[in-house]
């Protein structure tokens, strides 16, 4: 009998595309409409994320024009870049909101740096929580008897080549991401 790692697996790509998406979410100093994915408003009655409710474009590398469909939003979504605290300038016109990313300078970029490292160890952490939680069905199944000793090293000798893939991933993610930020 073997053991299903389906799950394992599919909680490390869960985790790095995680760290992928966090990833997105920060400025590397260029327009990019992921950067607002985390922003919402109310709209008729529900939050709706500001995607969902506008055209979001680039003018150049560092403006992005977001044109709701709706013109009455407009203020609420100044409203909520606001609210955000993100570090853009806003300016609003009769149709729409343009968001403009500041040049970035060496201390902001070591303080980017410096979080895309806190978010890469959160990362690594939940897949050491991951292997954890497999270590132990894989030795649940070992005293079971659903598998002998040298199956079960076999299996932790499998899950650690998964461990190590995965945070190669991860690593990989961050140094991508790290000679952005470094490169503007």
């Amino acid at each position: 009998m073997n053991y299903d790692f389906t799950q394992t697996k599919e909680a490390f790509a869960d985790a790095e595309a995680h760290l992928k998406q966090e990833y997105l979410q920060i400025s590397t100093g260029r327009a990019n409409p992921s950067l607002i994915d985390s922003l919402s408003i109310d709209s008729y009655g529900s939050v709706q994320p500001i995607k969902n409710i506008a055209s979001i474009s680039l003018e150049d590398a560092r403006t992005m024009k977001i044109s709701p469909w709706d013109k009455s939003h407009v203020q609420l979504i100044e409203k909520s870049l606001h609210e955000s605290q993100l570090p853009f300038s806003v300016s609003v016109d009769d149709t729409g909101v343009r968001v403009h990313i500041p040049q970035l300078t060496e201390e902001s970029k070591s303080g980017i740096v410096k979080l895309l490292k806190e978010k890469l160890e959160n990362a690594r952490i939940k897949i050491r929580n991951i292997r954890q939680d497999a270590v132990k069905g894989i030795e649940a199944g070992e005293k079971n008897s659903d598998y002998s000793g040298d199956a079960t090293h076999g299996f932790k000798d499998e899950l650690q080549k998964m461990v190590d893939t995965s945070n190669k991933n991860l690593e990989e993610l961050f140094n991508k991401k790290e000679e952005s930020v470094m490169s503007v």
